[in-house]
């Protein structure tokens, strides 16, 4: 399946995935694109929790892990949704550094996830895409306020 498209043939009577507004194809590429930068975001939450040091780094640590846990959850869950749904996805995980600062790069990747959120155009991807927005503001938050 080359092209990308979550219509299906439902009888009306069961579930609901409609979807937020009149749905655009999409390579698989393009989704196993996104997939990877997701892996690699969170691949780059890791390099920071470990290079953590000073004042806030206990709170920072801890932050930072219980983020990595919701976010590889809801990594694991979309992309076992795009194969159950695509079939086989080419994915790459890109190169990963350490970010130098951890609350810029999480408020960046926020946009980038919410710029990628039309490659979901069903609701129950979209509500995946959802919670792993969740899991970025709650991280923002710890690392903002609780120190």
């Amino acid at each position: 399946m080359t092209q990308f498209l979550f219509l299906y043939q439902l009888k009306i009577n069961t579930m609901s995935t409609l979807t937020v507004k009149e749905p655009k194809v999409f390579a698989n590429t393009e989704i196993a694109k996104f997939i990877g930068n997701l892996f690699s975001f969170n691949n780059s939450l890791k390099l920071y929790h470990w290079h953590v040091t000073g004042n806030s780094s206990y709170a920072q640590h801890i932050a930072l892990d219980q983020a990595i846990a919701s976010l590889s959850d809801e990594t694991d869950l979309i992309t076992e949704t795009c194969y159950s749904l695509l079939g086989n996805l080419d994915i790459s995980i890109p190169s990963t550094s350490t970010p130098s600062d951890i609350v810029k790069h999480a408020e960046n990747f926020y946009d980038t996830v919410e710029s990628n959120r039309e490659l979901f155009p069903a609701l129950f991807t979209q509500s995946i895409i959802d919670d792993y927005q969740e899991a970025i503001q709650q991280l923002l938050f710890r690392l903002k306020r609780l120190q």
